[in-house]
């Protein structure tokens, strides 16, 4: 069943002396606001006696008003409710329960409102604790390109004869954790420069007559199996020699040393 709050019982307009001595002073009030009138202010006014009476019938009437209210906006939403396709009303209706928000109408047009414009997803209601999702991992991929995004690039070196090369940074999780990858180009003879090439699949800068080669450095965890299929990965994608190592941080040679 949908989480609908009855509507209280009605109660009868309460007459008490509270009330009375209020609308006395009321009464005395506008007597004293214009002093000189005040005689004809009295004879205008009616007693109290009339005035509880009046809103006793008053308040049946805007009780009875309000309740009509209430029913046609509970049906307006309910309308909306059924409108919805059969696996979302079904959810709608699971998490409407358990939601904190007042079980009226409004607040239940409100809560269809949210999830029609997307403002609140049905699937991942934020009042209920969602598990923290998992590092995105790329098992046995088959390129360089598909296990690493490269997420930064910077020039280094450079001279007055030489042109700065290209150092590359990538980053991805082959299982084992995040991983990142810094690619740097290095010159066989340090008297050639580099100028850029389309030619080479790692997108990094390529000598001009002697050669060069690529070294890659990676951080982060990384078990050997995987380090061995970063440099296959990587020879794969470059014509020129590259060499891989494990860069490891004194904090992780710290922790591997306390469980040793």
């Amino acid at each position: 069943m949908m989480r609908f709050r009855r509507w209280h019982r009605f109660e009868p307009y309460g007459d008490t002396s509270r009330k009375r001595a209020a609308f006395l002073r009321k009464q005395r009030l506008e007597r004293e606001a214009l002093p000189l009138f005040a005689d004809q202010i009295a004879a205008t006014q009616h007693g109290v006696d009339e005035e509880m009476a009046r809103r006793a019938v008053w308040w049946g009437e805007a009780e009875h008003k309000r309740r009509s209210q209430r029913a046609a906006w509970w049906r307006k939403a309910r309308a909306r409710l059924f409108a919805l396709p059969d696996t979302l009303r079904a959810r709608v209706r699971e998490i409407w329960r358990t939601c904190p928000y007042p079980a009226d109408p409004a607040s239940f047009a409100d809560f269809l409102h949210q999830i029609a414009v997307g403002k609140l997803d049905p699937w991942r209601p934020p009042w209920v604790f969602q598990q923290a999702r998992s590092a995105r991992m790329t098992h046995d991929p088959a390129t360089f390109d598909e296990a690493f995004r490269q997420i930064g690039r910077k020039q280094v070196g450079g001279g007055p004869k030489t042109t700065p090369a290209d150092e590359l940074l990538f980053c991805g999780n082959l299982g084992s954790g995040i991983i990142f990858l810094t690619t740097r180009v290095r010159l066989i003879d340090p008297n050639e420069s580099f100028y850029t090439s389309s030619s080479h699949r790692l997108r990094d800068s390529h000598v001009g007559r002697s050669g060069h080669w690529v070294e890659i450095e990676v951080r982060g965890d990384c078990s050997m199996a995987e380090l061995a299929l970063i440099e296959r990965l990587a020879k794969a994608a470059d014509t020129r020699p590259v060499v891989v190592q494990h860069i490891v941080s004194a904090r992780s040679k710290a922790r591997a040393g306390g469980l040793s």
